[in-house]
């Protein structure tokens, strides 16, 4: 297990996140197994009460207003064979969103007053931005509070998802949404850690690009880059850390 990271970021980052500097790669931590990112495992892990320290909790305050609690779902859709090839459903936000426009992201947002819990708000969330309705998804368990920089109080839960879902993203809140192997994912070698010096303020990041095949119109495979950075990046980062601990143990 690694040492809690405060990511330092002082005000919201204006540049291009792709253009900064890597600090370093984690090539020399491993990968969780394969066996381990299989339904039946991750719903046993989720089910124990084994410690473990999460990497990322949170990042200092550019915001002064007052923390707002939240909920993200993260999805993990039950690809291939025997369920054995997981994938991540991630969301691209609309570009005219007043927060985060553009950016990669769960499915979720603010709780609700008539919101039983962190829960039934991600649900929520991923029903009315990709359609994702809650008889496809079983959740198996939370990781900790993220607190961003903007006062988001997040809680990230985690679900398994059927592969028969049929989804329709709203337009207003999202631009697209599509789905990265679990397993790259959990592969630390494709973690970049990212520092800079920026208005003079030191600032840390994750990032974790992904090149996506896609078809388009004229028939033609093309590779969409899905960078994967900040909070989204930071929470993934959290999980690899969880499913570790019992890899580990």
């Amino acid at each position: 297990m690694g040492s809690v990271i405060k990511i330092a970021v002082t005000k919201p980052l204006s540049l291009d996140p792709r253009t900064a500097p890597i600090d370093r790669v984690d090539h020399d931590l491993p990968a969780v197994p394969w066996s381990a990112l299989q339904p039946d495992a991750l719903r046993t892990r989720f089910a124990q009460a084994q410690a473990w320290t999460p990497e990322v909790e949170r990042e200092p305050q550019f915001s002064n207003r007052a923390p707002a609690q939240a909920a993200v779902l993260v999805p993990i859709v039950m690809r291939g064979a025997s369920c054995s090839q997981p994938t991540v459903l991630l969301t691209q936000r609309s570009a005219h969103l007043a927060t985060h426009s553009g950016q990669i992201a769960f499915p979720g947002g603010k709780v609700d007053p008539e919101d039983a819990d962190a829960c039934a708000t991600a649900l929520r969330e991923a029903h009315e931005e990709v359609g994702l309705h809650p008889s496809h998804v079983q959740v198996i368990g939370q990781l900790p509070l993220y607190i961003t920089g903007s006062s988001f109080w997040v809680t990230p839960v985690i679900a398994l998802v059927s592969p028969d879902c049929a989804l329709t993203p709203n337009p207003d809140e999202v631009s697209d949404v599509f789905e990265v192997p679990l397993a790259f994912l959990m592969n630390p070698a494709h973690h970049r850690r990212h520092r800079m010096t920026w208005e003079g303020g030191e600032r840390h990041w994750f990032s974790i690009p992904y090149q996506e095949s896609r078809t388009g119109a004229d028939g033609e495979q093309a590779l969409v880059e899905r960078y994967i950075w900040g909070a989204t990046a930071a929470m993934l980062r959290n999980l690899y850390r969880f499913l570790m601990a019992h890899s580990a143990g």
